[in-house]
């Protein structure tokens, strides 16, 4: 997969985030990780919380319904919802049976930056996008390329965002995605991402073809019924 070629050597700086003890839903991709720096993260987040403490946290898809998934970020016991981030899924030949997190590295002293987020046992996982002035500075300093949107959605938020048809939500749908290149050049997303193949076409299997007609079977029960009668009336003419 193309974006993700320089992200292994970022994950052994947050080698707590594959520990055992991760617990994962199917339904909601519902994951708890656990982060041993401060990490930096895009989207719409609480006033104040855009960069992560050293702790445990949950992630959950909001909604996977289309090629643009919303992501939300909880608070250990997952009364809070910290934030709630764009993502665009890209594909990876091998899944592992562990969550996977990977980040791009960061000069000493500054956090590290969410990347992607893999599921126990996906080939898709969810690429995070930033806003296009971080994506542009983060390309630079990490020569890897960044996800971006342009679009004037909101940073920071007083009161988390709940479900699927909030405003800010709907504009992360809506929202043109690109891809800065290290040396700031803006591309399209296919030079970057690869995305999970389609799902195979199984309507043929569903639906079978007719192969039979009941008219011969109706015109033998036909002739049986007048060769019944005919036997009936002769015997009944010589009785």
């Amino acid at each position: 997969m193309k974006l993700f070629k320089s992200a292994v050597c970022c994950m052994a700086l947050m080698g707590a985030v594959l520990a055992p003890g991760a617990k994962a839903d199917e339904w909601n991709k519902k994951t708890v990780v656990t982060f041993s720096g401060p990490v930096e993260i895009p989207g719409v987040h609480l006033t104040g919380w855009s960069v992560l403490p050293a702790g445990t946290y949950v992630f959950k898809l909001l909604d996977s319904q289309s090629d643009r998934h919303i992501v939300q970020i909880f608070s250990k016991d997952e009364k809070t919802i910290i934030a709630t981030i764009l993502a665009i899924p890209n594909y990876r030949l091998h899944p592992t049976d562990k969550t996977t997190i990977t980040f791009r590295e960061r000069p000493a002293g500054e956090p590290e930056a969410l990347r992607a987020w893999f599921y126990p046992g996906a080939n898709w996982g969810e690429e995070f996008v930033y806003p296009k002035a971080k994506a542009i500075e983060l390309a630079k300093t990490t020569n890897t390329p960044v996800l971006s949107t342009s679009a004037d959605i909101p940073v920071e938020v007083a009161e988390p965002i709940q479900t699927a048809n909030a405003p800010a939500v709907v504009q992360m749908k809506q929202a043109p995605v690109m891809a800065i290149q290290p040396s700031g050049d803006e591309v399209q997303l296919s030079e970057v991402v690869t995305p999970p193949p389609p799902a195979p076409d199984d309507s043929a299997d569903r639906t079978l073809p007719a192969t039979a007609s009941p008219l011969p079977l109706m015109a033998l029960l036909g002739l049986l019924a007048l060769g019944g009668a005919l036997a009936f009336r002769i015997a009944e003419r010589r009785a």
